[in-house]
């Protein structure tokens, strides 16, 4: 089962939602804001998708820029980045698409394409 958490209001979402629509993909929808990910299942999203860590913040985020992230990250652990992002599912990027195998973050068409 596709998994895709999104926020409602990120226009990047709807626009992978429609996309997932008009290709008729099956997906299960998670509110991020309201159910993100813990650690454990951010660290195994980490492992399965092949990124770098930072590539899981929102850095366009209004969250991320109060905190002051981008000066903060590189002095910081894998582990407190990973506290970090469980604590607040809007720091996390959106969409998070999730298969069985592979994660991806964000929404390219061509990357998504290719994974479903």
């Amino acid at each position: 089962m596709v998994k895709v958490y999104c926020y409602s209001k990120c226009t990047t979402c709807k626009k992978a939602l429609k996309w997932l629509d008009d290709n008729k993909i099956d997906y299960k929808l998670i509110d991020i804001k309201e159910d993100h990910p813990d650690g454990k299942a951010l660290r195994e999203f980490h492992k399965r998708s092949g990124l770098p860590l930072r590539k899981f913040f929102n850095t366009s985020g209004q969250l991320y820029r109060e905190m002051e992230l981008s000066k903060k990250l590189p002095d910081m652990s894998e582990d407190e980045m990973f506290k970090l992002l469980a604590s607040d599912g809007m720091l996390v990027k959106r969409p998070l698409l999730i298969t069985e195998d592979t994660v991806l973050t964000g929404f390219k068409e061509d990357d998504w394409r290719k994974a479903l």
